[in-house]
């Protein structure tokens, strides 16, 4: 009678726990996809140089609903992803090879983009501030305790155009380790430098206010 009334209450916490456990199954099981760019003059926060015909525009990932898209939670590590797009409207290619991000916060700390083994290592050995994960990710595991689609995806989401052909657009994702700091966005600004046009010119210096982000009306669905 009593290994009966044991079954009776253990399939319910089975039944829990797995229900629980499917959103991190399917998270650790979904491929990361590329959003896609839009031209850059369509977003918010963007900053347009009509002279040269080039604009590049950026949009943080700070919303759970825009983070979906990642199988690793990089917020709960510290880490915001912008998204950083560069149209040129212009005859000729730019040359994106030389170009130097910064994140600029309202206090004035100047933040450069997290290099992929930086973020790695950051998986690999989260801090205690940031490590909130309530149990691992059921994922096969590889050198260094980090999945093998962990890898590819911190591969693939990283911003590597080196050029952008006449009348088209790049795009993909710069990731700014914001540990430790409660706002990133409020007040920030977002700095892109050498760019240069199709005869090796730099072009003049992209900023970006974040507040333009942060106030743009939120799209409804």
């Amino acid at each position: 009678m009593l290994r009966g009334a044991f079954r009776i209450v253990l399939f319910p916490v089975v039944a829990i726990a797995a229900i629980a456990l499917t959103p991190l199954w399917c998270l650790a099981a979904k491929e990361f996809v590329m959003p896609q760019a839009k031209p850059a003059t369509t977003y918010p926060a963007h900053d347009q140089h009509p002279m040269e015909a080039v604009t590049v525009a950026v949009d943080p990932y700070d919303l759970t609903e825009k983070t979906n898209i990642f199988s690793v939670h990089y917020s709960e590590l510290g880490f915001l992803p912008i998204f950083v797009v560069v149209t040129n409207d212009s005859n000729q290619p730019v040359e994106l090879a030389g170009v130097k991000a910064q994140l600029v916060t309202v206090n004035r700390a100047k933040l450069l983009p997290a290099a992929e083994e930086d973020i790695a290592r950051r998986l690999t050995r989260p801090s205690a501030s940031t490590n909130r994960y309530p149990i691992p990710f059921p994922t096969k595991k590889v050198k260094g305790g980090l999945s093998k689609q962990a890898i590819e995806e911190i591969a693939r989401a990283q911003f590597v155009a080196k050029a952008v052909e006449a009348h088209s657009t790049q795009s993909g994702f710069l990731f700014f380790d914001v540990s430790g700091i409660s706002v990133p966005l409020a007040g920030a600004h977002f700095y892109l430098t050498g760019v240069r046009d199709a005869k090796g010119n730099e072009l003049m210096y992209f900023e970006i206010p974040l507040e333009k982000y942060l106030s743009a009306p939120t799209k409804s669905n």
